[in-house]
Protein backbone atom coordinates (compact mmCIF):
# COMPACT_ATOMS: atom_id res chain seq x y z
CA UNK A 1 0.00 0.00 0.00
CA UNK A 2 1.50 3.59 -0.91
CA UNK A 3 1.86 6.28 1.86
CA UNK A 4 -0.52 8.26 1.10
CA UNK A 5 -3.09 5.21 1.14
CA UNK A 6 -1.37 4.03 4.46
CA UNK A 7 -2.05 7.64 5.95
CA UNK A 8 -5.54 7.47 5.06
CA UNK A 9 -6.48 3.93 6.52
CA UNK A 10 -4.68 4.55 9.62
CA UNK A 11 -7.09 6.90 10.28
CA UNK A 12 -9.22 4.03 10.84
CA UNK A 13 -10.30 3.19 14.54
CA UNK A 14 -8.70 -0.62 14.80
CA UNK A 15 -12.40 -1.78 15.68
CA UNK A 16 -13.87 -0.09 12.43
CA UNK A 17 -11.34 -1.45 10.45
CA UNK A 18 -12.56 -4.75 11.63
CA UNK A 19 -15.91 -3.82 10.91
CA UNK A 20 -15.06 -4.02 7.07
CA UNK A 21 -12.81 -7.47 7.21
CA UNK A 22 -14.39 -9.41 4.54
CA UNK A 23 -17.67 -6.97 3.08
CA UNK A 24 -17.70 -6.84 -0.68
CA UNK A 25 -18.15 -3.14 -2.31
CA UNK A 26 -18.45 -2.39 -5.92
CA UNK A 27 -17.13 0.55 -7.06
CA UNK A 28 -18.05 2.21 -10.51
CA UNK A 29 -14.65 4.15 -11.56
CA UNK A 30 -15.28 6.91 -14.64
CA UNK A 31 -15.21 10.92 -15.29
CA UNK A 32 -12.74 12.96 -15.48
CA UNK A 33 -10.94 10.73 -13.09
CA UNK A 34 -10.16 8.33 -15.97
CA UNK A 35 -8.31 10.46 -17.90
CA UNK A 36 -6.43 12.32 -15.33
CA UNK A 37 -2.92 10.23 -14.92
CA UNK A 38 -2.68 11.21 -10.89
CA UNK A 39 -6.39 10.89 -10.25
CA UNK A 40 -6.14 7.07 -12.18
CA UNK A 41 -2.68 6.36 -10.12
CA UNK A 42 -4.54 7.42 -7.22
CA UNK A 43 -7.88 5.18 -7.58
CA UNK A 44 -5.19 1.96 -8.19
CA UNK A 45 -4.08 2.50 -4.66
CA UNK A 46 -6.81 3.31 -2.79
CA UNK A 47 -8.72 0.32 -4.04
CA UNK A 48 -5.32 -2.15 -2.94
CA UNK A 49 -5.84 0.03 0.39
CA UNK A 50 -9.13 -1.75 0.54
CA UNK A 51 -8.18 -4.70 0.01
CA UNK A 52 -5.40 -4.59 2.18
CA UNK A 53 -7.82 -3.40 5.28
CA UNK A 54 -9.68 -6.77 4.37
CA UNK A 55 -12.34 -5.17 2.15
CA UNK A 56 -13.11 -7.39 -1.13
CA UNK A 57 -13.31 -4.49 -4.13
CA UNK A 58 -14.94 -5.23 -7.46
CA UNK A 59 -14.41 -2.23 -10.35
CA UNK A 60 -17.01 -1.92 -12.91
CA UNK A 61 -15.50 0.90 -14.89
CA UNK A 62 -16.78 3.32 -17.82
CA UNK A 63 -15.19 5.14 -20.90
CA UNK A 64 -17.03 7.50 -22.81
CA UNK A 65 -14.29 10.09 -22.98
CA UNK A 66 -11.92 7.30 -24.67
CA UNK A 67 -14.73 6.09 -26.89
CA UNK A 68 -15.46 9.35 -28.07
CA UNK A 69 -11.80 10.07 -28.92
CA UNK A 70 -11.53 6.67 -30.62
CA UNK A 71 -14.70 7.06 -32.83
CA UNK A 72 -13.47 10.86 -33.68
CA UNK A 73 -9.97 9.65 -34.87
CA UNK A 74 -11.79 6.78 -36.80
CA UNK A 75 -14.20 9.08 -38.82
CA UNK A 76 -16.86 7.77 -37.22
CA UNK A 77 -20.30 9.28 -35.84
CA UNK A 78 -20.40 10.35 -32.29
CA UNK A 79 -24.29 11.13 -31.98
CA UNK A 80 -26.63 10.64 -29.31
CA UNK A 81 -30.04 10.76 -28.63
CA UNK A 82 -32.11 11.50 -25.43
CA UNK A 83 -28.55 11.22 -24.18
CA UNK A 84 -27.59 8.17 -25.43
CA UNK A 85 -24.57 6.96 -27.72
CA UNK A 86 -26.63 5.73 -30.86
CA UNK A 87 -24.27 2.24 -31.24
CA UNK A 88 -24.64 1.04 -34.79
CA UNK A 89 -22.34 -2.20 -35.08
CA UNK A 90 -19.34 -0.36 -36.21
CA UNK A 91 -19.29 2.09 -33.55
CA UNK A 92 -19.62 -1.42 -30.75
CA UNK A 93 -16.67 -2.44 -32.45
CA UNK A 94 -15.03 0.33 -30.98
CA UNK A 95 -16.40 0.46 -27.61
CA UNK A 96 -15.82 -3.55 -27.11
CA UNK A 97 -12.12 -2.39 -27.89
CA UNK A 98 -11.60 0.76 -25.93
CA UNK A 99 -13.49 -0.85 -22.65
CA UNK A 100 -11.52 -4.32 -22.97
CA UNK A 101 -8.57 -3.76 -24.91
CA UNK A 102 -7.60 0.07 -23.58
CA UNK A 103 -9.56 1.35 -20.36
CA UNK A 104 -9.51 -2.24 -18.10
CA UNK A 105 -6.14 -2.93 -19.47
CA UNK A 106 -4.59 -0.29 -17.72
CA UNK A 107 -6.65 -0.04 -14.91
CA UNK A 108 -5.50 -3.68 -14.15
CA UNK A 109 -1.85 -2.48 -15.27
CA UNK A 110 -1.91 0.41 -12.69
CA UNK A 111 -3.89 -1.72 -9.70
CA UNK A 112 -1.74 -4.48 -10.44
CA UNK A 113 1.64 -2.07 -10.11
CA UNK A 114 1.24 -2.27 -5.90
CA UNK A 115 0.64 -6.71 -6.25
CA UNK A 116 -0.63 -9.68 -8.31
CA UNK A 117 -3.94 -8.73 -7.45
CA UNK A 118 -6.49 -7.49 -10.34
CA UNK A 119 -8.14 -9.96 -12.86
CA UNK A 120 -10.13 -7.96 -15.86
CA UNK A 121 -12.70 -9.20 -17.38
CA UNK A 122 -16.08 -8.11 -19.05
CA UNK A 123 -19.97 -8.85 -18.65
CA UNK A 124 -19.27 -10.96 -22.08
CA UNK A 125 -17.44 -13.20 -19.95
CA UNK A 126 -19.02 -16.51 -18.57
CA UNK A 127 -22.34 -14.93 -19.35
CA UNK A 128 -21.88 -12.31 -16.04
CA UNK A 129 -24.28 -10.30 -17.36
CA UNK A 130 -27.39 -10.35 -19.77
CA UNK A 131 -28.91 -7.48 -21.90
CA UNK A 132 -31.70 -6.53 -23.40
CA UNK A 133 -31.98 -3.99 -26.18
CA UNK A 134 -33.10 -0.36 -24.80
CA UNK A 135 -34.88 2.28 -27.19
CA UNK A 136 -34.84 6.12 -26.61
CA UNK A 137 -37.70 8.35 -26.26
CA UNK A 138 -37.89 11.41 -28.40
CA UNK A 139 -40.49 14.04 -28.25
CA UNK A 140 -42.62 10.60 -26.73
CA UNK A 141 -41.34 9.03 -29.63
CA UNK A 142 -39.54 5.70 -29.93
CA UNK A 143 -35.79 6.11 -31.41
CA UNK A 144 -33.66 3.54 -32.23
CA UNK A 145 -30.46 3.92 -31.18
CA UNK A 146 -28.75 0.55 -32.35
CA UNK A 147 -27.17 -1.69 -29.99
CA UNK A 148 -27.52 -0.30 -26.26
CA UNK A 149 -28.70 -2.71 -23.37
CA UNK A 150 -30.29 -2.59 -20.00
CA UNK A 151 -29.08 -5.28 -17.39
CA UNK A 152 -31.54 -8.16 -16.94
CA UNK A 153 -29.41 -10.37 -15.19
CA UNK A 154 -26.20 -10.66 -13.47
CA UNK A 155 -24.57 -14.55 -13.19
CA UNK A 156 -22.20 -13.48 -10.13
CA UNK A 157 -20.44 -16.75 -10.10
CA UNK A 158 -17.12 -15.53 -11.53
CA UNK A 159 -16.89 -12.33 -9.77
CA UNK A 160 -17.68 -14.38 -6.37
CA UNK A 161 -14.83 -17.26 -7.61
CA UNK A 162 -11.92 -14.49 -8.48
CA UNK A 163 -13.35 -12.73 -4.45
CA UNK A 164 -12.66 -15.71 -2.96
CA UNK A 165 -9.52 -16.06 -4.22
CA UNK A 166 -8.27 -13.07 -3.30
CA UNK A 167 -8.56 -11.15 -6.74
CA UNK A 168 -9.90 -7.55 -7.64
CA UNK A 169 -12.20 -7.89 -10.35
CA UNK A 170 -12.38 -5.21 -12.96
CA UNK A 171 -15.11 -5.26 -14.74
CA UNK A 172 -16.09 -3.88 -18.53
CA UNK A 173 -19.71 -2.93 -18.80
CA UNK A 174 -20.21 -5.04 -22.20
CA UNK A 175 -22.94 -7.45 -22.11
CA UNK A 176 -24.39 -10.24 -23.90
CA UNK A 177 -28.50 -10.75 -24.91
CA UNK A 178 -30.00 -14.03 -24.93
CA UNK A 179 -30.20 -13.22 -28.75
CA UNK A 180 -26.64 -13.88 -28.96
CA UNK A 181 -25.94 -9.66 -29.94
CA UNK A 182 -23.66 -8.00 -27.72
CA UNK A 183 -24.33 -4.20 -25.82
CA UNK A 184 -23.50 -1.27 -24.86
CA UNK A 185 -24.51 -0.97 -21.35
CA UNK A 186 -23.93 2.09 -18.60
CA UNK A 187 -21.55 1.97 -16.39
CA UNK A 188 -23.41 3.13 -13.23
CA UNK A 189 -26.36 0.74 -14.08
CA UNK A 190 -23.74 -2.38 -14.85
CA UNK A 191 -22.82 -1.36 -11.40
CA UNK A 192 -25.89 -1.15 -9.45
CA UNK A 193 -26.67 -4.52 -10.87
CA UNK A 194 -23.55 -6.19 -9.99
CA UNK A 195 -23.60 -4.91 -6.43
CA UNK A 196 -27.37 -6.56 -6.27
CA UNK A 197 -25.94 -10.05 -7.32
CA UNK A 198 -22.87 -10.16 -5.63
CA UNK A 199 -24.56 -9.08 -2.35
CA UNK A 200 -22.10 -6.32 -1.29
CA UNK A 201 -22.61 -3.89 1.70
CA UNK A 202 -21.66 -0.91 -0.25
CA UNK A 203 -22.43 0.67 -4.15
CA UNK A 204 -19.78 3.55 -4.21
CA UNK A 205 -20.09 5.51 -7.79
CA UNK A 206 -16.83 8.08 -8.30
CA UNK A 207 -18.32 10.85 -10.27
CA UNK A 208 -16.75 14.59 -11.37
CA UNK A 209 -19.12 16.90 -8.98
CA UNK A 210 -19.05 16.64 -4.88
CA UNK A 211 -22.31 14.22 -5.21
CA UNK A 212 -26.43 15.06 -5.58
CA UNK A 213 -26.69 18.93 -5.60
CA UNK A 214 -30.06 20.24 -3.45
CA UNK A 215 -31.07 23.16 -6.01
CA UNK A 216 -28.71 23.00 -9.21
CA UNK A 217 -28.04 25.07 -10.49
CA UNK A 218 -29.07 27.83 -8.18
CA UNK A 219 -26.82 26.31 -5.54
CA UNK A 220 -23.86 23.94 -4.86
CA UNK A 221 -25.59 22.80 -1.28
CA UNK A 222 -24.78 18.88 -1.41
CA UNK A 223 -27.33 16.47 0.14
CA UNK A 224 -25.49 14.02 2.02
CA UNK A 225 -27.77 11.49 3.43
CA UNK A 226 -31.61 10.85 1.56
CA UNK A 227 -33.52 7.04 1.73
CA UNK A 228 -35.02 5.45 -1.44
CA UNK A 229 -38.47 6.90 -1.74
CA UNK A 230 -36.58 10.37 -0.79
CA UNK A 231 -34.26 10.05 -4.06
CA UNK A 232 -37.43 8.08 -5.87
CA UNK A 233 -39.05 11.73 -5.86
CA UNK A 234 -36.38 13.55 -7.29
CA UNK A 235 -35.29 11.19 -10.12
CA UNK A 236 -37.61 13.27 -12.37
CA UNK A 237 -35.86 16.71 -11.78
CA UNK A 238 -32.26 15.11 -12.79
CA UNK A 239 -30.89 15.04 -15.97
CA UNK A 240 -27.44 14.16 -17.86
CA UNK A 241 -25.19 12.36 -16.41
CA UNK A 242 -26.18 12.28 -12.45
CA UNK A 243 -29.53 10.59 -13.35
CA UNK A 244 -28.08 7.17 -14.29
CA UNK A 245 -25.63 7.34 -10.96
CA UNK A 246 -28.76 8.00 -8.73
CA UNK A 247 -30.58 5.70 -10.31
CA UNK A 248 -28.42 2.94 -10.12
CA UNK A 249 -27.94 4.18 -6.32
CA UNK A 250 -32.11 3.97 -6.19
CA UNK A 251 -31.92 0.63 -8.03
CA UNK A 252 -29.18 -1.06 -5.60
CA UNK A 253 -30.91 0.21 -2.20
CA UNK A 254 -34.36 -0.93 -3.44
CA UNK A 255 -32.88 -4.47 -4.19
CA UNK A 256 -31.03 -4.80 -0.46
CA UNK A 257 -27.52 -3.22 -0.80
CA UNK A 258 -26.88 -1.27 2.80
CA UNK A 259 -25.55 1.88 1.34
CA UNK A 260 -25.19 3.81 -2.18
CA UNK A 261 -22.58 6.54 -2.19
CA UNK A 262 -21.96 9.23 -4.74
CA UNK A 263 -18.19 10.24 -4.38
CA UNK A 264 -16.08 13.34 -5.90
CA UNK A 265 -13.79 11.35 -8.13
CA UNK A 266 -11.98 14.27 -8.64
CA UNK A 267 -10.43 14.62 -5.02
CA UNK A 268 -6.89 12.14 -4.37
CA UNK A 269 -8.17 9.24 -2.16
CA UNK A 270 -11.94 10.38 -2.05
CA UNK A 271 -12.56 6.23 -2.31
CA UNK A 272 -10.98 5.48 0.79
CA UNK A 273 -12.08 8.74 3.09
CA UNK A 274 -15.24 8.24 1.71
CA UNK A 275 -15.84 4.35 2.73
CA UNK A 276 -13.70 4.33 5.46
CA UNK A 277 -13.58 7.79 7.29
CA UNK A 278 -17.14 9.32 6.20
CA UNK A 279 -15.30 13.09 6.14
CA UNK A 280 -16.32 16.12 4.29
CA UNK A 281 -15.42 14.08 0.70
CA UNK A 282 -18.24 11.55 1.60
CA UNK A 283 -20.62 12.90 -0.70
CA UNK A 284 -24.04 11.56 -1.01
CA UNK A 285 -25.23 8.27 0.42
CA UNK A 286 -28.97 6.85 -0.34
CA UNK A 287 -29.97 3.99 2.01
CA UNK A 288 -32.79 1.88 1.69
CA UNK A 289 -35.92 2.50 3.65
CA UNK A 290 -37.41 2.06 6.69
CA UNK A 291 -39.07 -1.32 7.00
CA UNK A 292 -43.02 -1.39 5.86
CA UNK A 293 -41.78 2.26 4.06
CA UNK A 294 -44.29 2.55 1.09
CA UNK A 295 -42.98 3.51 -2.68
CA UNK A 296 -43.87 4.60 -5.85
CA UNK A 297 -44.22 1.33 -8.61
CA UNK A 298 -41.43 1.32 -10.46
CA UNK A 299 -41.55 4.31 -13.14
CA UNK A 300 -40.29 3.59 -16.85
CA UNK A 301 -36.49 3.52 -17.63
CA UNK A 302 -34.97 7.04 -17.89
CA UNK A 303 -32.71 8.66 -19.90
CA UNK A 304 -29.35 7.78 -19.07
CA UNK A 305 -26.07 8.50 -20.71
CA UNK A 306 -23.92 5.41 -22.02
Amino acid sequence: MSGVAAQETARVAPHALEEFRGRTVVIKFGGNAMVDEDLKRAFARDVVGLWHAGVRPVVVHGGGPQISALLARLDLEVRFEAGLRVTTPEVMDVVRMVLTGQVQRELVGLVNSHGPFAVGMSGEDAHTMTAVRRTAWVDSEPVDIGLVGDIVEVNPDTVAALLDQGRIPVVSPVARGADGQVYNVNADLAAAAMAVAVGADRLVVLTDVAGLYANWPHSTEVIDRLTATELEKLLPELAGGMLPKMEGCLRAARAGVPMAQVLDGRVPHALLRGVFTGDEHSGTTVVPDAPDTPHAPDAPDEEVDV
